[in-house]
C-alpha cells in the first residue's frame, strides 16, 4: 500500500471527527440577542469560546481535510468531475464559515463583558459589528454553499459505486439537515452532527474496501 493511499485512508477519519465536533458544538445555543443580558452572559462563557475555536473553526479545517481524502479516492471513478467540484465548494464554504466563526469568537465576548460591566450601547454595537450586514452576508452565503457542496460531494460518492450509495446519500442529506436545523429546529442540530459522524465513520471503513476491489478507480494501485 502506497503512502498516498495510507494518508487518504487516515484522512477519511477527519470526517467523523468533524461530525462529532458539529454535534458537540450545538448541544447548547446562545440566547436571542433580544434578551441581551442572557446573551451577554452566554457569550462570555468558556463553552462559547471553545465551541467556536475548538469545534467550529477546527471543525471547518477537518471538513476540508476529510473532503480532500474523500476526493482522492473518488477522483479516478465515474464521478471524478463532481467530486472535484464538491471539494472546491467544500473548501470555499468552510473557509468563509471559519471567518464568520472567528468573528464571533473574537468580537462577541468583549462586547458581552463590556455590557455586563455596565458599559452602555453594547447592544447597538453588537448589531453593527458582530451581527452587522457583512457578517450575515458571509455566514448565510457560506451556509448555502456548504449545502450545495455536501449534495455535490455526496452524489459523487453515491455514483462511484453502488456499495457507496447510502453513504453518499447520508452525506448529501445530513450536512444540509444540520445547517437548516440551525435556523428552524435547533434541537435537531446535535443529532444531525452525531449521525453525520456515524455515517462518515462507516464511509471511512467502506471506501478503502471498495477501492481495493476496483484498483483502476483508486488514486494509485493498492
Amino acid at each position: 500500500m502506497s503512502a498516498t493511499v495510507r494518508a487518504a485512508k487516515a484522512g477519511l477519519w477527519a470526517l467523523p471527527a468533524y461530525g462529532v465536533l458539529l454535534g458537540l458544538s450545538t448541544i447548547t445555543h446562545q440566547p436571542s440577542i433580544d434578551d441581551f443580558d442572557a446573551y451577554a452572559r452566554y457569550i462570555t462563557t468558556d463553552i462559547f469560546l471553545i465551541s467556536h475555536i475548538g469545534a467550529s473553526i477546527f471543525g471547518a479545517a477537518l471538513a476540508i481535510l476529510g473532503g480532500i481524502a474523500l476526493t482522492t479516492f473518488l477522483v479516478r471513478g465515474r464521478a471524478a468531475t463532481s467530486a472535484i467540484v464538491g471539494l472546491a465548494l467544500t473548501t470555499i464554504a468552510n473557509v468563509f464559515l471559519a471567518a464568520a466563526f472567528g468573528s464571533s469568537a473574537f468580537v462577541q465576548p468583549g462586547l458581552g463583558r463590556a455590557h455586563l460591566a455596565g458599559t452602555p450601547g453594547m447592544a447597538a454595537l453588537n448589531d453593527d459589528t458582530a451581527y452587522g450586514p457583512p457578517f450575515f452576508a458571509t455566514a448565510l452565503s457560506a451556509s448555502f454553499l456548504l449545502i450545495v457542496a455536501a449534495i455535490v460531494l455526496g452524489v459523487a460518492t453515491a455514483r462511484t459505486d453502488r456499495r457507496l450509495r447510502w453513504h453518499g446519500v447520508a452525506y448529501a442529506v445530513l450536512i444540509p439537515l444540520f445547517v437548516l436545523s440551525g435556523f428552524a429546529l435547533q434541537i435537531a442540530q446535535p443529532v444531525a452532527g452525531f449521525l453525520l459522524a456515524a455515517a462518515t465513520a462507516a464511509l471511512a471503513l467502506r471506501l478503502p474496501q471498495v477501492a481495493r476491489t476496483h484498483p483502476a478507480d483508486t488514486p494509485v494501485s493498492v
